[in-house]
């Protein structure tokens, strides 16, 4: 396994995310950028990461949450499992909801991360896959921050031909996100993926 420079190890483990005791690369991007993809290569070829939207679909499953919501929203369960339709139909729809909701979520992300990098074993380094990685201010606790980027045009077209959605729809999802080039100025490296496949050669250059 590639060790991180030592210039690229920022924090001290007390203010670092969760208080971790080795550096943590944030790893985020936009809708349609190939974030998920960039991740997925990175954890084949051996690099220890960390997925939130895994953690998420786990406290989901999680006592706490099923009981929560079943109290609250009995409405958004078919037989005894949470129907993600109606639950995303029903958290759009009221602001009080989508906080209620999003605060049992994320009270229980603490413990959802640090089981996943206990089952990680001592990594060097831990890559955190996490899409609003600036909107939560997360990267303020993580030691580099990495954007997987393409274009605005390039990501319309994508979520176009992956969702098979109208141009008019396309934009008005990108819009309500962080703009790209906003995240690309904001981070340390930036992984282009622009092609067929992402160069990743800024990403190994973080290593020894």
């Amino acid at each position: 396994m590639k060790t991180l420079l030592t210039e690229n190890i920022k924090r001290n483990p007390e203010d670092r995310l969760y208080n971790l005791p080795c550096p943590i690369i944030g790893l985020t991007g936009g809708i349609a950028t190939g974030k998920s993809t960039v991740s997925e290569k990175l954890s084949s070829e051996g690099f220890a990461v960390i997925c939130a939207d895994a953690l998420v679909k786990e406290v989901y499953k999680s006592e706490a949450t099923i009981s929560h919501i079943k109290k609250y929203y009995p409405q958004v369960f078919t037989k005894e499992s949470i129907d993600f339709k109606k639950l995303r139909e029903l958290f759009f729809s009221d602001n009080n909801i989508q906080k209620d909701i999003e605060g049992l979520i994320y009270s229980q992300m603490p413990s959802a991360f640090i089981a996943a990098f206990h089952a990680l074993k001592d990594p060097d380094v831990v890559i955190y896959d996490v899409p609003l990685l600036f909107e939560k201010g997360l990267h303020k606790l993580v030691d580099v921050k990495a954007t997987v980027y393409c274009s605005q045009q390039e990501q319309v077209k994508r979520l176009i031909k992956r969702d098979s959605i109208s141009e008019e729809l396309a934009n008005n999802i990108i819009s309500k996100q962080m703009p790209i080039e906003e995240k690309r100025n904001s981070s340390d490296i930036v992984i282009d993926n622009s092609k067929e496949e992402a160069d990743l050669a800024s990403f190994l250059s973080l290593f020894k």
